[in-house]
C-alpha cells in the first residue's frame, strides 16, 4: 500500500463523531412537534432525523425506538404537572384535588391523541404496564390530607379514571372530599 493510501486509510479508520449540543433534546422536541401537528402516528424517526438533517442512526443512538423517543417528550411534560398538582402550604383537600383534576386535563388535552390514535402500536401495553406507578405518583399530593395510603390511592385511581371519562371537578368532588 503507498504512502498516501495507508495515510487516508489510518485517517479514514478512527473518524471523530459529530458532536451536537443538546442533540437529545432537540430531538424531543422535534417529535414533540410533529406529533401535536399531523398525530403521534405520523411522526417517525426518519421524520425527525430529516427535520434536524441527522441521519436516523443518530436518532437511534440517543432513543432505541420511536416509543422512547415520545416519552422523553412524554415525560418531561408528565414531571411539570407532578410539579403542579403538589399542594402548598396553605392548600385544602379540595385545592389539592382542584389541582390535580386541571393538571389531568391539561395532560390528556396535550397527550390524549396518542393513547386513542389508531396508528398508535405501544403505548397502550406501555400505560398498562406502568398504571401502578401512575396512581402512586397521583396519590403523593393528597397523601398529607389522607388517613391512610390505600385512600390517597384510592382517590388518585378515581381522579384518573373520572377525568379520563370527562367528568368535571364539580361532578369529582363531592364524593372524594367525603373520603378525606
Amino acid at each position: 500500500m503507498s504512502y498516501n493510501k495507508m495515510n487516508t486509510f489510518i485517517k479514514g479508520a478512527d473518524p471523530v463523531p459529530k458532536i451536537i449540543q443538546g442533540l437529545a433534546e432537540k430531538l424531543a422536541a422535534e417529535a414533540r412537534r410533529q406529533s401535536m401537528e399531523s398525530g403521534y402516528g405520523a411522526m417517525t424517526i426518519r421524520s425527525v432525523a430529516e427535520a434536524l438533517g441527522v441521519s436516523p442512526g443518530v436518532v437511534y443512538n440517543y432513543y432505541p425506538s420511536k416509543e422512547n423517543l415520545a416519552a422523553a417528550f412524554i415525560l418531561a411534560d408528565w414531571r411539570e404537572s407532578l410539579a403542579a398538582m403538589e399542594p402548598g402550604p396553605g392548600d385544602t383537600p379540595e385545592t389539592a384535588l382542584r389541582a390535580m383534576h386541571r393538571e389531568l386535563l391539561a395532560f390528556l388535552k396535550l397527550h390524549g391523541g396518542i393513547f386513542r390514535d389508531a396508528r398508535v402500536s405501544g403505548f397502550t401495553s406501555i400505560s398498562a404496564k406502568y398504571h401502578t406507578l401512575l396512581r402512586a405518583q397521583l396519590a403523593a399530593p393528597i397523601r398529607r390530607f389522607c388517613p391512610d395510603g390505600f385512600t390517597a390511592e384510592f382517590i388518585a385511581e378515581a381522579m384518573l379514571a373520572w377525568t379520563i371519562a370527562g367528568k368535571s371537578f364539580e361532578e369529582l368532588s363531592a364524593p372524594m372530599l367525603k373520603l378525606f
